[in-house]
């Protein structure tokens, strides 16, 4: 039965597959750029900056993903006309941003403070420092972390099929009205949403591997002292 139901509606289902994939693209992309920001007020100096990184995120973790897409969708159509695409995508990189923010921060933080006070004794002003030293190392030590947040977002754009946007989840919905064979459609869809994420899983990992071999050794020196080879 099951079988049937993909055979017969995998057309449909390859192209809200693409829809599902353009969609999560870039909502991720536009969240990392959102966490990266919030997170550079989370460890700013500035009090204001801290407010606001604070309420932001405790805001957007405080409240459910589908009322985020409404308000975004339904509640910002009278000043902007959003299309279903784009109000799912921005709510999205809203919302994971948030998230991604916190993983930044804390990747960043968890570098040696002792780096960014050589790098500006060498001559360096923070923003570059940061560019060329911190960063690099907080986004390797990022990677499982935004690699599992991903995952979460692939999984939450299902939801901006309440709003009327026929992706992987709204497409299922629709078949199963048609065909009355909700629990088979229903686990069709899953099996397209498990393929997505095993190939995701597969490039993130290939990707901590590949990033994993191309740290610099170290050795120990007479004193103790962990230093590059």
């Amino acid at each position: 039965m099951i079988i049937d139901i993909f055979l017969s509606s995998y057309p449909l289902f390859l192209k809200a597959t693409w829809l599902t994939v353009q969609l999560t693209a870039v909502a991720l992309i536009l969240g990392c750029v959102v966490g990266l920001v919030i997170a550079f007020f989370r460890i700013s100096d500035s009090k204001a900056l801290n407010y606001i990184a604070h309420t932001y995120i405790t805001v957007i973790r405080g409240t459910p993903l589908i009322v985020q897409i409404c308000i975004l969708y339904f509640g910002l159509a009278n000043m902007v006309t959003l299309s279903q695409f784009w109000a799912g995508a921005i709510a999205l990189a809203v919302h994971n941003g948030a998230y991604i923010a916190e993983i930044f921060r804390g990747s960043i933080q968890s570098i040696d403070r002792g780096q960014m006070e050589a790098s500006r004794s060498l001559g360096m002003s923070y923003p570059l420092a940061m560019r060329r030293i911190i960063l690099p190392q907080a986004f390797r030590r990022a990677i499982p972390s935004l690699g599992n947040q991903f995952i979460i977002g692939l999984k939450d754009s299902s939801l901006v099929a309440y709003v009327g946007m026929q992706d992987l989840w709204g497409t299922g919905l629709g078949e199963a009205a048609s065909n009355y064979k909700q629990l088979e459609t229903y686990m069709v869809v899953g099996l397209y949403y498990l393929v997505l994420i095993m190939i995701f899983s597969y490039f993130v990992n290939k990707l901590e591997a590949r990033l994993a071999k191309g740290k610099a050794p170290t050795k120990q020196t007479k004193d103790n002292t962990s230093v590059a080879a």
